[in-house]
């Protein structure tokens, strides 16, 4: 091998690693804003809607493979414009209410474009798989020019992540066709954990009421208390019947 071609690799190695370094990037940037976005809510909610998240960079071979299949052309730009995963976000959340509302979050900050949003909740795939797929692009700042980057974020329950998680590992690597009887059971299985998250939504919200209630209740009965020192007393009703004519009269 001469120089010349050393030099090339060389190049090529480097335009790739460059390449692929975008995307690591554009990772960076969403992974930040998710984990503001959770610690922010946590504060104002007392609530974490984001179970975890994880995330991940197509490898180059996986790249070319897309590529070749979907004919684009060998360069930068055919991978850019082809395949839109190659960086990925997965966030799974504990509701189905918790999809929508963190979908909203993000598609209200002014950076982040929105490309296209698959919704195989509402619309489950033919074997049942179901989640909330965002297509956005962000801006990437590198030392000499601004790249909008595409990321796929898929948004699931915990439910809709086992089942799906299991799903792929029942068919890793499986190039024949599945036997019926197994996609009708893998089918009932997606429609038994759609079933469970329905049911833990309704429990979830009964129970937000209910604690929403008693903290109305206890606020109402600490109205009528006061501290002094190390003593309580409790306001008589007939001052407090005494106070609120005094307020209605002003």
């Amino acid at each position: 091998m001469n120089s010349l071609q050393v030099g090339h690799i060389r190049k090529f190695k480097d335009d790739i690693t460059r390449f692929m370094m975008t995307y690591k990037f554009a990772l960076d940037a969403m992974e930040t804003k998710i984990e503001i976005l959770k610690e922010e809510f946590q504060f104002l909610h007392d609530y974490n809607p984001i179970e975890h998240t994880s995330s991940r960079l197509k490898s180059p071979e996986s790249i070319m493979k897309k590529l070749y299949k979907k004919g684009g052309e060998l360069s930068f730009d055919g991978m850019k414009e082809h395949i839109k995963d190659i960086a990925g976000i997965r966030i799974t959340c504990s509701f189905i209410n918790d999809i929508y509302r963190i979908s909203d979050m993000l598609q209200s900050q002014e950076d982040i474009k929105f490309v296209e949003v698959k919704d195989y909740i509402k619309n489950p795939k033919k074997n049942g798989y179901q989640s909330l797929h965002l297509l956005i692009e962000i801006p990437v700042y590198m030392s000499d020019r601004k790249e909008d980057v595409s990321v796929e974020i898929q948004i699931r329950t915990i439910a809709m992540d086992f089942w799906a998680s299991l799903e792929h590992k029942i068919y890793y690597k499986y190039n024949q066709s599945i036997p019926a009887h197994l996609l009708i059971e893998l089918k009932e299985a997606a429609d038994s954990a759609a079933a469970l998250d329905r049911q833990m939504e309704r429990l979830h919200r009964e129970v937000t009421e209910i604690k929403e209630r008693r903290t109305v209740e206890a606020e109402e009965v600490n109205a009528k208390l006061i501290h002094i020192s190390n003593q309580q007393f409790q306001v008589p009703d007939a001052l407090l019947r005494l106070l609120d004519s005094g307020n209605e009269e002003e």
